[in-house]
């Protein structure tokens, strides 16, 4: 009994399973925002490194302090 070739036989069926369309992720939902006052939301940030060394020479709460700070930019410009 003879084994399959490992290649395939036909050279135009593999081209054509080598360049197959390939199938687009679907959609992330979109995301609601949140409906309770005051949550907060895990975003990622880009920020100058001598803001955020700034923030942290204290310790602990550099996200906090970084919360507060913009929270007062805001009260400030409103």
């Amino acid at each position: 009994m003879a084994t399959p070739p490992r290649r395939p036989t036909n050279p135009f069926a593999a081209a054509e399973a080598a360049f197959k369309p390939v199938k687009k992720p679907a959609a992330a939902p979109i995301r609601e925002p949140s409906t309770a006052p005051n949550v907060r939301e895990l975003v990622s940030v880009r920020i100058d490194r001598a803001v955020l060394d700034h923030f942290q020479e204290d310790g602990p709460g550099w996200q906090d302090r970084i919360n507060d700070a913009l929270r007062q930019w805001l009260a400030a410009k409103g």
